[in-house]
């Protein structure tokens, strides 16, 4: 690591990794994370169809390449014999060492990751996940009830992030594990936090290290007291198997990874909606929508921006471009997404297109195993939105919005919307 970069960590670990106040930080490293409205900016499908492999550039003296192609990608996040994800890597390069691992599914290699995914996979199959969705309809139809009361008589504006993106997948998550309700305000926070660099890498470190102490508590409580949520089942099944920092990091995963990504698809594909008549009627009318609706949205969005980082392990080829043992690798989920390689006119949003193989919820031994759970959350929610408040409207400008600013989980910050009569 170069003296300025060696400087410059020594300094934010007393006050804040903030990326937005290095001025020595060229603006094409924060390529990945920028965006236009819900696009992402031209520069990167400039950068993905001139060089989907190209090198990063940062000034900590690691080499970090920026992978945008939809091909290659796939050929980095499938292969774990040549590329770690483990968390200590992160650490270590970028001067964090005390910093605590969060453990868990994604910063995790095998065999531990596969030995921690089998133990979670037949949870959330299709068939077992069934078992949420008369609770899923309930919360989506009582955080509506709670719009409407929030409007009044007066019809007044009432924010769709915080009354209806948030409180959703938080209180569907909190029934899964099987923690308390009244403790999703603080997990909203943290999960926002930890994906938010515009306000620091120290702050999102630190709302990981808060988040893991809270739920190794929790996992102590399931210990003597197994409940009915997933920790519960995990302590009966695999208790002598699983430590409790596993479990707790296990459940810090799920938490924070299903709360954020999917509050973050529900307000942003209701701006969707409410942009364009057709799309809101087609969703309001059509059950048979519902399904491709969302597929296009997720891949649209791709509100997970990059991919967690991988280390090179060895010396090796990424589409005829030489990554050396110990670089890191960003792969562009954003970028992949809107690639020609998934067919014509990607950088449009088409909800009647055919199903594309994309990659919102990554790919390969690490794709989000919280999947199904989602699609049945925004399934169930977008349906239920536009045909309880038909007559739904932004309450400002669109240019007023405020979007989330260098943020691996795409979002924004508040949707006012007045819910006509």
């Amino acid at each position: 690591m170069n003296w300025l970069g060696r400087k410059y960590l020594a300094r934010t670990q007393r006050k804040g990794f903030d990326l937005t106040r290095m001025p020595f930080l060229p603006r094409s490293a924060l390529l990945p994370l920028r965006r236009d409205g819900l696009d992402p900016v031209p520069a990167l499908a400039r950068r993905r169809n001139e060089h989907p492999v190209s090198r990063l550039p940062l000034p900590f003296g690691v080499n970090v390449w920026l992978v945008t192609g939809y091909d290659e990608v796939k050929a980095v996040l499938s292969n774990t014999k040549d590329f770690s994800n483990d968390f200590t890597n992160l650490t270590m390069n970028f001067g964090f060492a005390d910093q605590q691992n969060p453990g868990g599914l994604g910063f995790s290699d095998p065999p531990a990751h596969t030995r921690l995914r089998r133990m979670l996979t037949p949870e959330f199959t299709v068939r077992r996940l069934a078992r949420l969705k008369p609770r899923i309809r309930d919360i989506v139809d009582g955080q509506l009830d709670e719009m409407a009361a929030r409007a009044g008589d007066t019809n007044a504006a009432v924010d769709l992030v915080q009354s209806f993106a948030l409180p959703i997948p938080s209180l569907t998550i909190c029934e899964l594990l099987g923690v308390p309700y009244e403790d999703r305000a603080d997990f909203q926070r943290l999960s926002t936090t930890r994906f938010d660099l515009f306000g620091g890498a120290t702050a999102s470190l630190g709302a990981i290290s808060e988040s893991l102490s809270y739920l190794t508590d929790i996992v102590k409580k399931q210990r003597e007291t197994p409940g009915d949520g997933l920790l519960g089942m995990l302590v009966r099944e695999h208790g002598e198997d699983i430590d409790d920092q596993e479990l707790a990091g296990l459940a810090d995963g799920l938490l924070t990874g299903g709360l954020e990504t999917t509050a973050s698809m529900l307000a942003l594909g209701t701006l969707i909606l409410l942009r364009d008549p057709a799309y809101f009627r087609l969703v309001h009318d059509s059950d048979d929508a519902i399904e491709p609706f969302v597929e296009e949205l997720l891949r649209y969005l791709t509100v997970v921006q990059v991919a967690f980082p991988r280390f090179a392990r060895n010396d090796v080829d990424i589409a005829g471009t030489r990554v050396s043992s110990g670089d890191v690798v960003l792969c562009s989920l954003s970028g992949a997404d809107r690639d020609d390689a998934l067919g014509p006119d990607m950088e449009r949003f088409d909800p009647t297109r055919p199903a594309t193989s994309h990659l919102a919820f990554g790919y390969g031994a690490h794709r989000c195993i919280g999947a199904e759970l989602a699609r049945m959350e925004l399934r169930t929610a977008y349906p239920a939105l536009v045909r309880r408040f038909p007559n739904m409207r932004l309450a400002v400008a669109p240019e007023q919005l405020s979007f989330r600013k260098l943020s691996i989980v795409y979002g924004v910050d508040s949707v006012p919307v007045l819910l006509g009569s």
